[in-house]
């Protein structure tokens, strides 16, 4: 063990401190990529033929390592759960059971349920709670992000700023995404929505907002991932992006810097990047990529690679936002391995963290508030302050909040209540936008005994008795706290 590896050991500290050194894991432990060649690793080409799609995939690759029971489970939640298709690189692939060896001590099987990056790119049903597999609130687009659109794909949910959503693919699909009802094929269980505008229609669109929208200043270019859009036309969107007087900041989001680092790490899209950085500082303007990792593993040699690369072109930063998931990373050691592998191993900035939504099927991995404001503390103190993520509840109808925000909060039935400041594009004319409070849930298997009996007693209700019976007990709590 090197120095730097073992300062913090016998410091007695809660969380000891140690520098990790990146490795890539040897993917030749996989039966079916034992001859795969270090070249055609690094081959974007070959990591886009070789994703892993669907359960006949994943027994080609794996061979004997894995039991029936596995492709039986995955199979069931494929049919009668998954909100998102199977799509899974060959990188994000290999960061999962890293250290395993064949023919070594332990089930592979075994492993591979336990494995935190599997727990959310492969669910399979026994992951899934069987008391309340979704939230009798879950809703397709949970943050009512449609409900904004000032355009096809252009959501303006805050003053200053915009996501545009350029198209429904992605290199990979996460089994939690938030979109999951644009993005992605459908599956047997959600039945996906379709942009009815033509591509080059739908960005003109939301270019000719921009344009004539002088107190937007913000554009999140998204999707689905930009690493989908072929680099040319996302250049040229981005170039059109930088003429537009009042945009100052530009944030490309995208998971492939962690799951397709190779795309990052083309010669077509470096030269790329570099012209549009180039354009953006001497316009004043700042551009930032975002990407979205949930578990250390997942920061490999090549994430490092493709993050220099990127930082090297003149861009302003690369910043991690991931979503905080239970099994996978609702845990203060594996939150500060996953952040300090981040910023010393890759340059990647720690940003935020944000509360799984309340769309189907996700209870699972879903956390309650209080166990967020719980994990916030623990965090805190150890990162440099710029660098310490704060956790967030992106709450519908408001945006996202620090967990510490909340106005109230009821813990029995676990409803949160939010205030915000500022209307959406929907409340223009709205008197009470600004005064009324907004409610989140907690998963109800969090909840104490006589919460969990209040949802099962009213949780079959209609949704506006539902919302009726919440009202009237929200009101007896005010009425109760105003009298004592």
């Amino acid at each position: 063990m090197s120095i730097e590896t073992s300062i913090g050991l016998e410091t007695g500290q809660p969380y000891p401190y140690q520098r990790t050194e990146l490795v890539e894991p040897d993917w030749t432990r996989f039966p079916g990529w034992k001859d795969v060649t270090t070249a055609e690793w690094e081959s974007v080409q070959w990591q886009r033929a070789h994703c892993v799609k669907n359960v006949k995939q994943l027994r080609e690759l794996m061979g004997d390592l894995l039991d029936e029971r596995f492709y039986a489970d995955l199979e069931r939640d494929q049919a009668e759960r998954a909100t998102m298709s199977m799509l899974v690189p060959p990188q994000m692939m290999n960061t999962m059971v890293p250290q395993f060896v064949p023919g070594g001590p332990g089930s592979m099987t075994e492993q591979f349920y336990a494995d935190p990056i599997r727990h959310y790119m492969i669910p399979v049903l026994s992951d899934r709670r069987t008391d309340w597999s979704s939230h009798p609130h879950a809703t397709r687009d949970s943050l009512h992000e449609h409900d904004m659109w000032v355009a096809e794909g252009l959501t303006h949910r805050y003053p200053t700023k915009v996501l545009a959503e350029l198209l429904p693919t992605c290199p990979q699909y996460c089994g939690h995404c938030t979109r999951m009802d644009l993005v992605g094929n459908s599956t047997p269980t959600i039945d996906k929505l379709k942009f009815v505008g033509k591509p080059n229609d739908r960005l003109g669109n939301m270019l000719d907002y921009l344009r004539r929208t002088p107190s937007v200043r913000d554009v999140v270019v998204s999707g689905g991932d930009v690493a989908n859009m072929p680099w040319p036309r996302l250049e040229a969107f981005l170039t059109d992006l930088l003429e537009i007087e009042n945009i100052r900041d530009i944030r490309l989001a995208t998971k492939a810097l962690i799951g397709l680092p190779q795309h990052w790490l083309q010669d077509d899209v470096v030269r790329g990047m570099e012209r549009v950085a180039s354009v953006a500082r001497a316009r004043g303007v700042s551009v930032a990529i975002h990407t979205h990792t949930n578990h250390a593993n997942s920061v490999t040699p090549l994430v490092a690679r493709a993050t220099r690369a990127m930082l090297d072109t003149g861009i302003r930063d690369v910043r991690n936002q991931g979503v905080l998931l239970n099994g996978v990373n609702a845990d203060p050691h594996a939150l500060l391995d996953l952040c300090f592998r981040l910023l010393d191993g890759a340059q990647i900035m720690p940003y935020y963290f944000y509360m799984c939504d309340m769309i189907p099927f996700s209870e699972h991995w879903r956390v309650s508030v209080a166990d967020a404001q719980r994990l916030q503390h623990h965090i805190m103190g150890y990162l440099p302050g710029f660098a310490t993520p704060r956790i967030v509840c992106d709450v519908p109808f408001v945006g996202k909040r620090w967990v510490h925000q909340l106005a109230d909060y009821d813990t029995e039935r676990g409803i949160s209540y939010w205030t915000k400041n500022y209307r959406t594009s929907i409340e223009a004319t709205d008197p009470e936008a600004l005064t009324r409070t907004f409610e989140y849930y907690d998963p109800i298997h969090t909840l104490p005994e006589a919460g969990q009996q209040w949802w099962a007693t009213h949780a079959d209700l209609p949704t506006s008795d539902l919302r009726a019976a919440e009202v009237a007990e929200a009101s007896r709590r005010t009425a109760a706290l105003q009298a004592w």
